[in-house]
């Protein structure tokens, strides 16, 4: 018998994530992990990564130009459908939150939160859903072009965040070498930062929500 998610509270916001906790981790692969997450990262940047050309002129000069890669295209992309047509393409909102997802599994590999190798296809034990949003009666048209400027404040937060976060995944790496378990306390804080920057993220750049991110790690 198949089981179903519940589904999300109303109040709940519409970007969430969650990390199954797993007291043990691999102490060999945690001591490696900068190094293994390698090629996983490869794969990941060479997805999104913009493509630059170099163009010779007759005088010898040569001019170079940078695409903006994927996801800037897909900001781009999304912005100018929400403002001229009041549309979100579900196909490349799937595809958004796919690579949201694919990202969240490498970030949460490269933290520690898991020892499972990030998959292109499953979930694993990283949480992300997004919900797809009904363009004409839940966005403004024209919020997409401030967003960016409105979650300035965020930006601020998030910035003392990441700092505090990687001191916590320091203290979490030594931890593991030397009792071979991930401390909960900072496994929370860590998910946290993730959340909260996936809200913003959700807010200002996917563009799936004009409610503004919560100032909470939970």
């Amino acid at each position: 018998m198949s089981t179903q998610q519940p589904l999300p509270s109303p109040t709940a916001y519409p970007a969430r994530l969650d990390v199954d906790y797993t007291p043990e981790h691999r102490r060999l692969t945690t001591l490696f992990r900068l190094f293994l997450v390698i090629p996983i990262g490869i794969v990941y940047g060479a997805l999104t990564a913009g493509a630059t050309s170099t163009v010779y002129d007759e005088g010898g000069k040569t001019v170079s130009t940078t695409s903006g890669g994927i996801i800037a295209g897909l900001f781009t992309a999304t912005l100018l459908m929400i403002l001229f047509r009041q549309r979100y393409p579900r196909w490349w909102f799937d595809f958004a939150r796919e690579l949201t997802r694919f990202a969240t599994r490498i970030f949460a590999y490269l933290v520690l939160l898991t020892d499972d190798y990030p998959s292109t296809v499953e979930e694993q034990k990283v949480h992300l859903d997004l919900d797809y949003p009904d363009v004409e009666r839940d966005l403004n048209r024209w919020l997409p072009l401030v967003k960016w400027l409105l979650a300035i404040p965020h930006y601020v937060v998030l910035f003392f965040l990441f700092i505090g976060a990687f001191v916590a995944v320091i203290v979490a790496w030594f931890a593991i070498l030397f009792t071979g378990s991930y401390p909960r306390g900072l496994f929370d804080f860590v998910v946290g930062v993730g959340r909260w920057a996936l809200r913003v993220n959700a807010y200002a750049f996917l563009l799936i929500t004009d409610r503004y991110p919560p100032f909470s790690l939970s």
